[in-house]
């Protein structure tokens, strides 16, 4: 393990409020969070993976499915996200954080790979491909120097903060070094992040008419999505950023009647 390694840390839990144990869900003969494990295994800018789960009983599960699969386990709480990953970079001893989340079973490792890289050369705090996005929801990446994340953890207060990790940066880009990878086109209307049932489906069609070894790129997987217009009806699917977007802005009308942050 390198002095300063970079740790790919994926959250996972259970307790989905809209697709309860959706982690664990069969995809095509393996568990979602599986496909997501073994595709960020293959990073050649990866040093470790760890799978951020809680302490709640029911992510036993997810904990012993991680070990499995040959990843480290940080289990924390289940409300406070920021928390888990400062918990995880601290165990794991990491220089560099890549923040993955367990509904993008699609997630492709040459994109992770140009994110840790443009990172360390424009010696930024953050870099991600969402500031503004360019690629298909599901493949969104974050990668952040454990430093600038322990530094997140001591301004965010708010629940949204805690629970959506890069919030506060997001919300101040001016007050860090950020970077941003840019597709060269803008394939940001794509998606293939599974966030309900209508999304598990989508997403088999796809990884079940492709061939497994090795997992399809970015741009096989596109290739086939565009090819099969069953696939691009998005109606009644919730929109990017629903939840987060839903909390900020209830945050916001608290904070104009003078109320406390909800933490």
């Amino acid at each position: 393990m390198p002095a300063q390694p970079t740790v790919a840390v994926i959250q996972a839990r259970l307790g989905s409020r809209r697709f309860p144990g959706k982690v664990l869900a069969d995809l095509c003969g393996k568990p979602m969070l599986a496909h997501v494990i073994d595709r960020v295994q293959l990073a050649a800018t990866v040093d470790e993976v760890v799978v951020a789960t809680t302490t709640a009983g029911e992510d036993d599960a997810i904990a012993e499915l991680a070990v499995e699969r040959g990843a480290g386990v940080t289990r924390g709480s289940i409300s406070d996200v920021l928390g888990r990953y400062v918990l995880a970079a601290d165990e794991h001893h990491a220089a560099v954080v890549i923040r993955v989340t367990a509904d993008c079973p699609l997630v492709d490792p040459a994109i992770l790979d140009a994110l840790v890289r443009l990172r360390s050369t424009e010696d930024a705090d953050y870099a991600s491909n969402e500031l503004p996005p360019t690629f298909p929801q599901g493949y969104d990446l974050e990668v952040i120097t454990a430093a600038c994340l322990r530094r997140l953890d001591g301004m965010a207060v708010a629940a949204h903060h805690r629970e959506h990790v890069t919030a506060w940066l997001r919300e101040h880009p001016r007050d860090f070094r950020t970077a941003n990878l840019v597709h060269d086109r803008d394939l940001s209307s794509i998606r293939l992040t599974v966030d309900v049932l209508a999304d598990l489906d989508r997403v088999r069609t796809i990884v079940a008419a492709l061939p497994a070894t090795p997992p399809p790129d970015l741009a096989a997987v596109v290739a086939y999505f565009e090819s099969d217009s069953t696939l691009w009806d998005q109606t009644g699917l919730p929109a990017r950023d629903e939840r987060y977007r839903a909390q900020r802005d209830a945050e916001l009308r608290r904070e104009s009647r003078g109320a406390p942050p909800e933490s």
